[in-house]
């Protein structure tokens, strides 16, 4: 029998293996849900059900669901740019503060919704993810992250990876793309020119073994915003990014990829 979760804390870590000591591959944020793969006693091994991404998280971080629960939060409301919304735990009356990009139950109301038997409530009207033009709003999503500091498995405005940062983007204007630059690199359409590039287009780069290791989001086909270091803008050629902080380019251009 297929056991299932979600994350009721704002974020947890999801590692790669069972210890408190490895690495952060990735983050859950409040309402993302999982398939639960395999149990010890202190750790959980999960596939998300956003981006089937798997790895270990504590038994503590997380609530248990049944089968019609989890079907009630795999299709959720997406919140979208701000920085702290407070969420009441009504059980306890505990706060929790919600990064953008978390998910909320779709067939709740948008302010008071429940998750099992646990009710919540937010402080203040949330601004959740709506039909846009995404070539019009990309720059204004992703501007939202500049100065976040880059935190290798990070997905949030205060610590946030190259691929965490794409993905967490694309999550808030309806756009779902994989985890890791590679899996990203393999989906959409190849963009074959810099000058035919559009707004929102992604920009691959590999290192000297050919590797994808970097990835971000062209502005323009002179510009990128990306996380290296911390969240920012650098100019880009046919070469690749041309860092504005050391003077130098600093990644290979790849390929370029579209996806709407």
């Amino acid at each position: 029998m297929i056991e299932y979760g979600i994350c009721n804390l704002s974020v947890i870590p999801l590692r790669a293996k069972a210890s408190d000591r490895s690495e952060m591959l990735s983050q859950l944020l409040f309402g993302e849900c999982f398939e639960v793969l395999e149990k010890t006693e202190k750790w959980v091994k999960i596939r998300s059900h956003y981006d089937k991404y798997e790895g270990w998280i504590d038994s503590k971080q997380y609530q248990g669901l049944t089968e019609d629960e989890y079907s009630g939060c795999i299709s959720p409301k997406v919140l979208n740019c701000g920085v702290d919304y407070k969420l009441i735990k009504q059980s306890t009356k505990e706060i929790l503060h919600l990064p953008a990009g978390s998910s909320i139950p779709a067939k709740s109301g948008s302010a008071d919704f429940k998750i099992g038997e646990e009710s919540y409530s937010f402080l203040d009207e949330p601004n959740f993810n709506n039909t846009v033009d995404f070539g019009e709003s990309i720059e204004k999503y992703a501007s939202f992250f500049l100065q976040a500091p880059y935190l290798w498995g990070g997905r949030t405005l205060f610590g946030i990876d190259c691929s965490g940062f794409t993905q967490i983007v694309f999550k808030m204007l309806n756009i779902q793309i994989n985890r890791d630059a590679w899996q990203q690199a393999e989906q959409g359409t190849v963009v074959d020119f810099l000058q035919e590039v559009k707004p929102g287009d992604l920009a691959f780069f590999d290192n000297d073994e050919g590797r994808i290791v970097h990835v971000g989001i062209m502005l323009n086909e002179n510009q990128i915003i990306h996380a290296s270091g911390r969240v920012k803008v650098d100019p880009i050629d046919d070469q690749g990014i041309y860092s504005l902080d050391l003077k130098k380019h600093t990644h290979k251009l790849r390929i370029i990829k579209r996806y709407v």
